[in-house]
């Protein structure tokens, strides 16, 4: 257990065994309850034919395991129609309180608590009600062995777990009573810790922008406040220092689109250049994140050299359009995608630490995202890539300015990354404190709420079999 937790809360008098391995000892007191033994119903739903509109056109409310994220859910993206509950025997309404589980594929294990009556599909598996098991209890302990539930999952690349290996769960608790208090507390604990996670995400995405205002204006006002400035013809540039040239990408070098081959030939041979490597980079990684097997033609025309400025070409979207990424040292043999275009300077107009920061600030993607002409696909041409204005001071200036955004960057890279470990660590004593309260290892009993303290946790009820009857 974290050392954090433990050291905070007391334990219990006494433990026993609990039958299970990755739960450990549990209070001599509490039980071990089959969750098919303890719920009145667990089930899951089905998914009307997608082509026939007629089954969506209602008011009942159809939970996909999309809207499955930790929290109530109280809307749906899709409703399903009355004809659709008489049609279809495998959906039915579940109660406002029901518990519902993904069970296949990225989002196993994810849960959500129903805030409205509603129907969902055959992927989620939903818990109704309990005599002996709070569902808000539940909730934090399915939480805290989602790995645990995850690793019993079947299947290859998408592991998959059933209403079988739900049922079958031996969930560790105490009376009801403690259950309540239980998740009092830990609604009321990791509500503060989630309010702390959210300020450091919020500084996360300040810095971000923080970062893109600062690339923004050095690489298009310079580094002395004092200069000059005359208007740059270019609505979105705006003024631009004295001296600095004002030109289109098209006379600064050419353009390449990337190879075009067949998919058998990928998996071996090459160094290969993809679409990823460009998106997820600024600076071009030093090989190639796939393999091709090219011919020595192909790496010849479709190199990857020093200087070197990649744009993703095409998308689904685009917002994912135009995104650059500056190659600062040759990468052999390599070739690059398809959904790339290779924009190669002539020599001695940009300097590669320049590009790096130029071409990926927040003006350009105003431009792009302006400019493209989405049909189905996003697709950047040459020629617009071509249009793409160009604001350059002399080449020392360039050098200048790349030194002087490094160290910014490398300022703005440390703060981001105490925020990110600052949110690992809540999240890992977060999940640690769920763990021991269900387990027992720490004695809440005495838990007091603060009454100042609001919650946005999921609230449930849990009915009686007779209630639910009637």
């Amino acid at each position: 257990m974290n050392e954090a937790v433990s050291g905070k809360y007391e334990a219990y008098p006494e433990y026993k065994d609990s039958g299970v391995e990755w739960i450990g000892s549990i209070p001599i007191e509490w039980g071990m309850w089959k969750l098919n033994h303890a719920y009145y119903e667990i089930g899951s739903g089905t998914t009307p034919p997608s082509g026939d509109e007629e089954w969506y056109k209602g008011d009942i409310p159809w939970v996909t395991t999309g809207e499955l994220k930790e929290k109530e859910i109280l809307s749906t993206a899709k409703n399903i129609s009355e004809n659709s509950l008489r049609r279809f025997s495998s959906l039915r309404k579940y109660p406002i309180g029901s518990i519902a589980i993904a069970m296949y594929g990225a989002t196993i294990g994810r849960l959500g608590i129903l805030g409205i009556e509603a129907t969902t599909n055959q992927a989620c598996c939903v818990l109704t009600k309990s005599e002996v098991l709070n569902n808000e209890y539940l909730y934090y302990w399915l939480q805290a062995f989602r790995q645990d539930i995850i690793n019993l999952a079947s299947g290859g690349g998408q592991p998959n777990i059933n209403q079988e290996i739900v049922a079958s769960l031996k969930v560790s608790a105490p009376a009801m009573s403690q259950q309540n208090i239980i998740a009092t507390f830990l609604t009321q604990e990791t509500t503060k810790i989630d309010t702390l996670i959210q300020k450091q995400q919020q500084l996360i995405k300040l810095l971000k922008e923080k970062r893109q205002a600062v690339i923004s204006h050095a690489v298009t006002k310079g580094l002395n406040p004092n200069a000059p400035m005359r208007d740059s013809g270019v609505e979105w540039l705006g003024e631009v220092p004295e001296g600095w040239e004002v030109t289109n990408l098209r006379y600064l070098g050419i353009c390449q689109n990337g190879i075009n081959i067949g998919a058998e030939y990928f998996g071996s041979g090459y160094s290969f250049v993809s679409y990823g490597d460009v998106y997820k980079n600024e600076v071009l990684p030093d090989i190639g994140s796939g393999l091709v097997q090219s011919t020595e033609l192909d790496r010849k025309t479709y190199s990857v050299m020093a200087g070197d400025i990649l744009f993703t070409r095409t998308s689904e979207t685009v917002d994912e359009i135009g995104f650059s990424s500056v190659c600062l040292s040759t990468i052999e043999n390599a070739t690059f995608a398809g959904f790339l275009i290779r924009f190669r300077p002539s020599s001695g107009v940009i300097d590669s630490g320049f590009s790096k920061y130029y071409f990926r600030n927040k003006l350009i993607r105003a431009f792009f995202i302006k400019e493209m002409n989405l049909v189905t696909r996003a697709s950047l041409s040459q020629d617009l890539l071509k249009k793409l204005p160009v604001v350059l001071p002399s080449i020392e200036e360039q050098k200048e300015i790349a030194e002087f955004l490094d160290k910014k960057s490398s300022i703005f890279k440390r703060l981001t990354e105490n925020a990110e470990l600052a949110i690992q660590l809540m999240k890992e004593r977060r999940t640690a404190l769920i763990s021991a309260a269900v387990t027992g290892k720490i004695d809440v009993r005495n838990f007091t709420p603060d009454p100042k303290q609001s919650s946005n946790a999921p609230k449930t009820t849990n009915p009686t079999h007779k209630e639910v009857a009637a």
